[in-house]
């Protein structure tokens, strides 16, 4: 369960990662509120989960999990440039949190 909760963390991290983007320097209302939402929701879910786990672990793949789902969204949607080094680099990224969360262990 405390895995679940670091994965739906680093999902939303992506999430406050985009509307920081959205939110041009929180100079957009909606944006700027969908970031504190997604901030709090994401750090709330990974402390929930730090009670369980070991931090490093659970800390690289929840930043794993946000910097390749953040860089995703932004090829998929936000025309950031695409190209085969980034898609390995990320492949590599997401191999790393499968290996990190295989590896980590519940106390």
């Amino acid at each position: 369960m405390a895995w679940l909760l670091v994965v739906v963390a680093g999902m939303l991290e992506t999430g406050f990662a985009v509307c920081l983007k959205l939110s041009h320097g929180f100079t957009r209302l909606w944006p700027t509120i969908a970031f504190a939402c997604f901030a709090l929701g994401s750090f709330g879910l990974l402390t929930l989960s730090l009670k369980k786990l070991d931090v490093g672990p659970a800390y690289a793949v929840w930043t794993g999990i946000g910097a390749a789902g953040t860089a995703i969204y932004g090829m998929v949607f936000l025309g950031d440039l695409v190209s085969t080094l980034k898609l390995v680099s990320i492949s590599f990224v997401i191999v790393g949190v499968i290996g990190l969360q295989l590896s980590g262990s519940a106390h």
